[in-house]
């Protein structure tokens, strides 16, 4: 009996977790840039004296959804969408470096280029900064020119470039900020190659109809497996009520 409930328990637990991953997917469906996350479960078994006779399944992060969202004009200055492959390099919050295909920029304090996130956006030497303009273009390759308050409509002037990088692996990993990295053995590479379209934004790539039948087969996926936890209780019932019979 115990088995039975052992088992059934475990794959509850890895059912909820399934489904707390769909769902975060299907909550950052308009979400800017945001690339789906999965998931996969690995048997393994408990061990101990004596031979495995339980096993249970152990959670892991299978990486993200590397495929593309569209692309839908915005006609802002400081939106930006990534054409193909490639990543904007962003300062995460500890100061190191991190990725995102969220492309909808803005100016802060300080006239620091930032995410609309706040992450601050990454250039040939650092966090861009841009002086005060009247009006900014951002080139396919990245490099931002304005042209600066005063100055004639025929003068525009290059700031700086974006940092613009592919993934040696093409694998990726989010961390607790949903800021993309490499996974391991994968390298950010500057690479020239990687194209922008100005006045535009990426969506999100999770398909809602996937997401939502996903959904709906973990629920009654769990709901079979609360019902093996009832049946175990049951049937331990019934064998301790045949014991005290005897």
């Amino acid at each position: 009996m115990d088995r039975m409930l052992y088992v059934a328990m475990n794959g509850a637990k890895g059912t909820l977790l399934q489904q707390g991953t769909n769902n975060n997917n299907l909550a950052n469906l308009n979400t800017t840039g945001f690339r789906a996350d999965y998931d996969t479960f690995v048997s393994q078994s408990v061990g101990g004296a004596g031979h495995d006779t339980r096993n249970y399944s152990t959670y892991f992060s299978a990486g993200v959804s590397q495929s593309s969202g569209s692309l839908f004009t915005t006609g802002r200055d400081l939106d930006i969408a990534i054409k193909g492959e490639g990543y904007i390099a962003v300062q995460d919050n500890k100061g190191g470096e991190a990725y995102t295909r969220a492309g909808d920029l803005k100016i802060g304090s300080g006239g620091i280029l930032q995410t609309q996130s706040g992450n601050l956006v990454l250039g040939n030497a650092g966090p861009i900064a841009i002086p005060p303009y009247t009006k900014l273009q951002i080139g396919e390759d990245g490099t931002i020119s304005i042209q600066g308050v005063g100055q004639s409509t025929s003068e525009l002037a290059e700031v700086d470039r974006i940092k613009l990088v592919t993934i040696s692996n093409a694998k990726m990993k989010k961390d607790l900020n949903g800021l993309l990295l490499p996974s391991e053995g994968g390298e950010a590479i500057v690479d020239g190659t990687v194209s922008v379209t100005s006045g535009a934004l990426e969506t999100s790539n999770v398909n809602p109809v996937d997401s939502l039948v996903n959904m709906i087969s973990l629920a009654r996926q769990f709901e079979i497996q609360v019902k093996l936890m009832k049946a175990a209780e049951e049937n331990e019932v019934a064998s301790a009520k045949l014991l005290k019979m005897q």
